[in-house]
């Protein structure tokens, strides 16, 4: 027995040797079947979904039963492809499962993105570099076109001077205030739904029913209603008037407004309640007012809320399009970025032209999408 244990003992150091001496080869030729089945199980998986998609798109049965059957192959498929790849990557070991196992959560979205993303983008920004018809190469002329062409001229002022300063100024503002005074009311849940509830409207649905409301007709404009009844002049064209350009805009960022506020109110208010009740009763205790509980003890509190919906508010205000193009169609100098981009592309035929609006209108969001994002990264804005 004591001669077994002194074998066992001299054999230890050896054993652990050969495990130190075994390199990364040697772990590839003993796993390489697993890791063969892992990618291979998965691909075929893929193969599968796809056909069965292929064959109820072709497919002679109602509209309705190929919708069914699509979401539950879709739904069933995605579930099945996750777990067949993490069983796999269960049998690999510990280190390589810790390794491989985000990828297999993480790389279709990953893989999504950049089907849908990053390869349109790219394919944007190749035909910027070709003429209206995207078969001669013109090089960087669109973009110098982009930043010369009178009516993108326009468009770059009312999103930049108009659209940023007002509509975002005011949304953030307006849902500051009323996070604030609902909060000490004491129907604030039904304040703050009868704030949040536009948000439930599309922004379509939003320019159509503020079309009403701005329309010339008395009978119908409730705007012009009430202006002609209380001044007695002639009914204005509030958003379709040349002679109120460009101010005519703020009739559109007010649409904007009406629906971004219950947003902005949102956050506000949870920031806000996350503000201990300690510090600000403290304050009220020493003898603060309430302008100075809320400038500096609030404020200060909520600052990466506040940095965090300012940014998200000027991303949506710089891609804007819905309720300019429903309301106005970007005529009577109301174009943005946006609309000018529908209108070379898709009504002028401009491929060029329009793919390098594009690209301009994704390289002006994107700083502003980083420095959110570093917000999120350096402190806690919720």
């Amino acid at each position: 027995m004591e001669e077994d244990t002194n074998n066992i003992q001299r054999r230890a150091p050896v054993a652990a040797a050969e495990a130190k001496t075994k390199g990364p080869l040697d772990w590839l030729a003993t796993n390489l079947f697993r890791i063969a089945i892992s990618l291979f199980v998965p691909l075929v998986t893929l193969a599968v979904l796809y056909a069965g998609f292929l064959f109820l798109r072709n497919s002679h049965a109602s509209k309705g039963i190929v919708a069914i059957v699509a979401i539950a192959w879709g739904v069933g498929g995605v579930a099945l492809l996750y777990f067949v790849s993490n069983w796999l990557v269960e049998k690999l070991g510990d280190t390589w499962r810790a390794r491989i196992q985000p990828f297999v959560f993480v790389g279709p979205a990953v893989a999504i993105l950049f089907w849908y993303l990053a390869f349109p983008s790219l394919r944007t920004f190749y035909l910027s570099l070709f003429d209206r018809t995207g078969t001669t190469f013109v090089g960087l002329d669109n973009y110098v076109a982009v930043f010369t062409n009178r009516n993108m001229f326009t468009a770059f002022r009312n999103n930049i001077l108009l659209w940023i300063p007002f509509g975002a100024l005011f949304t953030v503002v307006f849902g500051l205030i009323v996070a604030v005074l609902a909060d000490r009311s004491k129907f604030d849940r039904v304040a703050k739904a009868f704030i949040f509830m536009p948000m439930a409207i599309s922004m379509v649905g939003a320019g159509v029913i503020w079309n009403m409301i701005y329309a010339v007709n008395p009978n119908i404009g409730l705007l012009n209603a009430v202006y002609t009844g209380l001044t007695g002049n002639a009914p204005i064209a509030w958003k379709a008037s040349a002679e109120l350009a460009p101010w005519n805009n703020l009739f559109l960022i007010l649409v904007m407004i009406w629906l971004q506020t219950g947003f902005a109110m949102t956050l506000f208010s949870a920031a806000i309640k996350g503000i201990p009740g300690d510090l600000l009763e403290a304050a009220r205790v020493d003898g603060a007012t309430e302008l100075q509980v809320f400038f500096k003890i609030m404020l200060p509190s909520i600052s990466g809320t506040i940095i965090t919906v300012t940014t998200t508010v000027i991303i949506f205000t710089l891609k804007i399009f819905d309720v300019v193009q429903v309301m106005t169609g970007g005529q009577f100098s109301t174009q943005v970025i946006a609309t000018q981009f529908y209108r070379e592309y898709f009504t002028n035929q401009n491929s060029g032209f329009g793919s390098a609006i594009a690209i301009v209108l994704l390289i002006s969001v994107v700083p502003v999408m980083i420095y959110n994002l570093k917000q999120f990264n350096e402190r806690e804005a919720f």
